[in-house]
């Protein structure tokens, strides 16, 4: 039976506390062998002093960025959809201005996976158990509204379990089944610990099959760049078709380009009445800090 509670007892965690020990003291005499923890990647930030004093997090969030997916404006700013230095695509770049003092925000550890590493070796020594433990964050999805928990960083528990070559239930074989069992969990975790009710770790009991020291991190659950079909926003690549196409076509050595049934674009995929070619472009790692209003320390419902 898989039941999820949520650890009560964990005081505010500052710089330099040791986050096993107050998390143990939380725990002490509840776990059990087997056990996953869903650890919400702030206390860890905190812990490890990813606090930042900032007026607002536009500058941190381009200090974070590696490449610019999308940029919307809406009615608060600028969202800024970007990949930041974990390999994430999210929301300005996982940087977070809630539930830390005014004045600061908070960026995600450096190595969610070492963090968990660290987590799990620790709470294993002192308890004498079999152990998971998942780093969690919050992150929207494409084409979905709100947003979800999702497993930043693992330790001694599998992330994905991957079914291809298994069979369903009419003997088909699963040629491309790859359950993201660390979303699922941090999804499932977050429903006890909530956002604001100073409830950070939740631990996740009847997956022990899914332990394992050996299994790799959170990165496993990163899609390679040459497997991603939305690399860029819808605009932006948009803006990047139209400019190749003008720098074909005015090329010196451009010849008319000759028409065929393949080639016009079909009816059902028109411009976006929102895009228009733009007098300049940035280079699609550029990631200038809007000077609109930033957007709110939530982030965006998208």
């Amino acid at each position: 039976m898989l039941s999820v509670y949520a650890a009560a007892g964990i005081p505010e965690v500052s710089p330099g506390d040791d986050l096993a020990q107050l998390i143990g003291d939380a725990l002490d005499g509840l776990l059990s062998d087997g056990d996953i923890l869903a650890v919400t990647s702030k206390i860890v930030s905190k812990a490890e002093g990813r606090i930042v004093q900032a007026a607002d997090r536009e500058q941190a969030i381009t200090d974070e960025t590696v490449r610019v997916v999308a940029t919307r404006a809406h009615r608060h700013g600028v969202t800024r959809i970007v990949e930041n230095r974990l390999g994430m695509v999210a929301a300005a770049a996982g940087v977070d201005a809630s539930n830390t003092a005014v004045g600061t925000v908070l960026l995600l550890p450096l190595d969610p996976d070492d963090s968990a590493l660290r987590l799990r070796l620790a709470l294993e020594e002192r308890f004498g158990i079999r152990l998971g433990i998942i780093i969690t964050d919050t992150l929207g999805r494409a084409w979905r509204e709100g947003q979800t928990d999702v497993a930043i960083g693992g330790s001694g528990v599998r992330l994905v379990d991957d079914l291809r070559g298994t069979h369903d239930s009419q003997g088909r074989t699963l040629d491309v089944t790859i359950p993201a069992v660390g979303d699922e969990i941090a999804a499932a975790a977050d429903l006890v610990k909530g956002k604001a009710g100073g409830l950070p770790v939740a631990v996740v009991r009847g997956l022990a099959r899914l332990l394992d020291a050996d299994a790799p991190g959170a990165r496993v659950l990163i899609r390679p760049a040459a497997n991603d079909m939305f690399r860029q926003g819808t605009d932006e690549a948009w803006r990047d078709g139209f400019e190749a196409g003008r720098a074909e076509a005015t090329a010196p050595d451009a010849s008319p380009r000759r028409e065929t049934a393949s080639s016009p674009m079909p009816a059902s995929s028109p411009t976006p009445a929102s895009w228009s070619a733009p007098a300049s472009s940035p280079g699609p790692t550029s990631s200038p800090a809007p000077a609109s209003r930033p957007e709110p320390v939530d982030g965006p419902a998208s």
